[in-house]
């Protein structure tokens, strides 16, 4: 049979060039490894981690919580009204009959008149339909930090248009609607771990980088330093660093001091890793070449030795960043971190921290849940990471 070049016969040339073409394609998933480029094997192969996707898509929706928190959030978290104190989770209900559309029933709040204890109570004579992308005047803010507006993601609204109760996970002591406290807690929870590991990573493969890479003097000094920090109890060291931040320093200034002291202590165990890892590589005949080339230290340590194994930092940033989140946590709910006003889960967990919670209104422990939920998601994605650094390994 002849080959054709669109509408006319080719050539005997392009015949045996379509032909050689066609035999050079990898026809095998084993011949298709060898061709293709390191980060998509070990996007294949992380995908075949059954519970690795899963966790991806919790933590991308949780970091995506951070940036739209106050779109996200009902209504002002600051915002108190003693009327409204424990109100526990509404149930948002999806049609009523043959009226399908979400809605929430008016909450009547009155006293016991045996135990004294205000009450609230479900009012089914009324029901307030909830919209989506609603306005709120009462709750303004900025998107992304450029654009002012009060656009929020739901709210339910009354029969003249003003703003109705609604509040899917209660309120606290104070009527403040945990919905929105949790959104803007998880904006500070999430982005402490972020930004603490990524001063931890550049810590440790600098002076990982430089205790492997140089030895002598400078790696006798540092492996001393890591070894100073991780011979001290964790607990009394995160207590005697907390409790040297002064009480009048605004907020922000507590949160990067709180990050900066989750930092100190989180660097020793990635600085050990990357020296192992350097004095092995220091010999390769790649680094020999950089500094025959003339080639400054710091560059052949970030340009040249750190790519090498950069799958495996990723990993061990996703492992190193739930350690960083319960830290600020705890530390928080000793009341030696975060304090009220900002608000982060250790925060809301401290709110908690009383019987009468605990019994009463077990709502306000959601926080806790949230911790677990991410913990569990970032160490399965580091899992699937760790699994799929090496793409050319042996699965089991």
């Amino acid at each position: 049979t002849s080959c054709w070049d669109g509408w006319t016969p080719a050539s005997d040339w392009q015949c045996d060039m379509a032909a050689a073409a066609r035999e050079s394609v990898p026809s095998t998933h084993e011949e298709r490894v060898f061709v293709t480029a390191q980060w998509r094997l070990v996007w294949w192969r992380f995908k075949r981690h059954r519970l690795a996707l899963p966790a991806l898509a919790v933590i991308v929706c949780l970091y995506l919580v951070t940036v739209f928190a106050e779109t996200l959030a009902i209504q002002d978290p600051h915002d108190q009204l003693s009327r409204r104190a424990f109100i526990p989770p509404q149930m948002i209900r999806l049609w009523d009959g043959w009226d399908i559309g979400p809605f929430v029933y008016a909450i009547d709040t009155q006293r016991n008149p045996y135990t004294l204890k205000m009450e609230h109570v479900q009012d089914r004579t009324k029901k307030y339909p909830i919209a989506f992308f609603v306005r709120d005047p009462q709750h303004e803010y900025k998107l992304l930090r450029l654009f002012t507006t009060d656009i929020h993601v739901m709210g339910a609204r009354k029969e003249d248009g003003s703003r109705a109760d609604l509040h899917p996970l209660g309120t606290d002591r104070f009527g403040r609607d945990m919905w929105s406290r949790l959104m803007y807690g998880t904006r500070i929870s999430m982005s402490i771990g972020l930004v603490g590991v990524s001063m931890s990573l550049f810590l440790g493969v600098l002076l990982g980088g430089i205790s492997g890479y140089r030895s002598g003097l400078s790696d006798l000094v540092i492996q001393r330093l890591i070894e100073f920090l991780r011979s001290m109890p964790t607990i009394p060291l995160w207590l005697s660093l907390a409790a040297a931040i002064p009480a009048d320093w605004s907020n922000i200034r507590v949160y990067f001091a709180i990050t900066i002291i989750l930092s100190i202590i989180g660097w020793t165990g990635l600085a050990r890793e990357v020296r192992g890892r350097f004095l092995v590589m220091r010999e390769e005949d790649f680094v020999v070449a950089a500094r025959l080339y003339g080639s400054s230290e710091l560059r052949v340590i970030f340009h040249h030795m750190v790519p090498s194994f950069l799958s495996h930092l990723i990993a061990s940033t996703t492992l190193a960043i739930p350690a960083m989140i319960i830290a600020e946590t705890s530390l928080s709910f000793l009341n030696l971190g975060l304090r009220p006003p900002t608000i982060s889960w250790g925060v809301l967990l401290f709110e908690a921290q009383n019987i009468y919670s605990v019994a009463a209104a077990p709502w306000l422990l959601m926080p806790a849940l949230l911790v677990i939920v991410v913990v569990l998601s970032f160490n399965f994605m580091g899992d699937g990471l760790r699994d799929a650094a090496d793409p050319y390994s042996v699965a089991r």
